[in-house]
């Protein structure tokens, strides 16, 4: 969503790496840049008004003038400054000392409360909780039916008394009360002992005076603990008049952003927490339950500025990974044994079932300077490596050089692939293999690194060759002429010719990896011991 604000930003501060020292004129340009991108960005005038100011104030500042890199400086004044906007810091939803906690939805039709009703129950469900979904939405049609589904598909009970409307409009149905049903939901969420109650209430495609109303009975009669305003993130400068209307009539304590894998430009996020005064605790990023998470303000920023999200990704990894398998995979290369292609088939099922791979990759630092070929990944090219992998026996998992001509073809026949593909899935994972088995011994041969250690493929040793080095080209039959084989040496390896004097054209002693074999001309192994 924020790939264009993103880009702009990245863009402006790559120009400011470029002068040692900073001008109130440089600073200026630099923040008319930002200005255009938050703009661009659907970010609400006011807060680009206070976000630009407060930017411009700080950077003209000491603690600018004083640094050792300004630049950094200026970066770190603006991802200061987006925490801020974005709400500061972490909310987390407070819980009731009496259980229940209950829990209000609002907000208007189409931004997703319904399906967010599923997500926040699982996510609680999760830590331990024991949610009951309330179907308390009698208008929209079918809003029950779909909330029940989607409890059903998160495990989670839903309380729904009413069928709600049945129909094509969004008339309410004759005997529905919306109030009624928040207010039965409570009592039976209290008889079962379910320690948080979700209410699921209507929406409308605009905000009147009818909705208000109804959201105001509903918050009166249950007295909720946390009023959560369901937004979605696509609408740009709509979100700040319908938030002011709702903080007005209803009131909230905090705001969900949904839709925040969309193509929009995402100024509703950059503006809602600023103008409301009301902090942003979740985000909804996808179509599945589990595309939910805890909004961190300071994990935001991190991601406008391309600086990555590591710690975001290190708990999708940490909920995905089996710690057990980890361990053994750990004692496996301790151990010095090879990796098989069903250990890659296991660890890629668990990477897959972290979120996709594109999403998961855009996590990491810098990745927006990759953003195209980010953008063009292919998620089925690791449905046919796992189709290909699928159609071996497990014989040719665990020991992959049986696979002979003949299995590729019945391989590549089984998975709907080509011979060529197996090829290169092939080479690709002995490439791997190699790389670990150096890694397990140690790694080394890069720059840097503790002498003594091993090589890693591509990085020198015995058998492998530098990219920017000639090779070098063994000769079986070397002359047992002294003057022959100093020329041969000459033209044919990349060693010195042996220097003068040398009795048998011997280059001087180095210190080699490996000893040398050496050959002597003919008729000296008999002074040598019969060698």
């Amino acid at each position: 969503m924020f790939a264009t604000l993103s880009d702009r930003l990245t863009s402006t501060f790559k120009n400011l790496r470029t002068k040692g020292r900073l001008s109130e004129a440089d600073i200026d340009a630099t923040v008319r840049e930002i200005r255009r991108a938050l703009l661009d960005a659907d970010v609400a005038v006011p807060v680009v008004r206070s976000f630009t100011g407060a930017v411009r104030e700080r950077a003209l500042s000491a603690e600018v003038s004083g640094a050792l890199n300004p630049a950094q400086q200026v970066v770190k004044i603006v991802n200061e400054e987006l925490v801020a906007i974005l709400g500061g810091q972490t909310r987390t939803l407070n819980l009731a000392k009496n259980p229940p906690t209950v829990i209000l939805l609002a907000g208007l039709q189409g931004a997703g409360k319904t399906t967010l009703a599923g997500k926040l129950a699982l996510h609680l469900k999760g830590q331990g909780h024991t949610p009951l979904l309330v179907a308390a939405d009698l208008q929209r049609p079918n809003a029950v039916t779909q909330l029940q589904v989607v409890g059903e598909r998160a495990g989670v009970p839903v309380f729904a008394p009413h069928p709600g409307n049945q129909g094509s409009d969004d008339a309410m149905p004759f005997g529905a009360d919306p109030v009624a049903v928040a207010r039965e939901g409570l009592a039976t969420a209290k008889s079962r002992l379910h320690d948080v109650v979700i209410v699921d209430t209507a929406g409308r495609l605009g905000v009147d005076a009818e909705l208000m109303q109804q959201a105001s009975d509903i918050r009166d009669a249950l007295d909720p603990d946390e009023i959560l305003f369901v937004i979605d993130a696509m609408i740009g400068q709509d979100a700040v008049t319908t938030a002011q209307a709702f903080q007005d009539g209803v009131g909230f304590t905090g705001v969900v952003l949904t839709k925040l894998d969309g193509d929009a430009r995402g100024g509703a996020a950059l503006s809602v927490a600023s103008v409301t005064g009301q902090p942003i605790m979740y985000a909804s990023t996808g179509e599945k339950l589990t595309d939910f998470e805890v909004f961190h303000p300071d994990r935001m920023a991190s991601r406008i500025l391309d600086m990555g999200d590591i710690l975001t990704l290190i708990e999708q990894a940490e909920k995905a990974f089996d710690a057990g398998q980890a361990e053994e995979m750990v004692d496996k290369l301790a151990s010095g044994k090879d990796l098989t292609l069903e250990d890659f088939l296991t660890q890629m099922q668990q990477l897959r079932s972290a979120g996709p791979l594109k999403k998961m990759m855009g996590m990491l630092p810098g990745m927006g300077q990759m953003r195209e070929a980010l953008d063009n990944f292919d998620e089925r090219e690791v449905d046919r490596i796992e189709a290909i992998i699928r159609s071996m026996t497990p014989a040719e998992r665990r020991t992959p050089k049986i696979i002979n001509g003949s299995r590729r073809a019945r391989i590549a026949a089984g998975s709907g692939t080509k011979p060529s593909d197996v090829n290169q899935l092939l080479e690709r994972f002995d490439g791997a293999q190699k790389m670990m088995r150096q890694m397990a011994k140690g790694g080394g041969g890069m720059p840097g690194m503790p002498p003594g250690m091993g090589n890693l493929p591509g990085m020198g040793g015995k058998k492998s060759r530098g990219r920017t080095a000639p090779p070098v080209r063994k000769v079986k039959g070397k002359s047992g002429n002294p003057a022959k084989r100093a020329e041969q040496e000459r033209g044919i390896t990349s060693k010195p010719a042996a220097p003068q004097g040398s009795a048998f054209g011997i280059a001087p002693k180095a210190e080699p990896t490996q000893p040398a074999e050496i050959e002597l001309p003919a008729g000296l192994d008999r002074f040598l011991g019969g060698r």
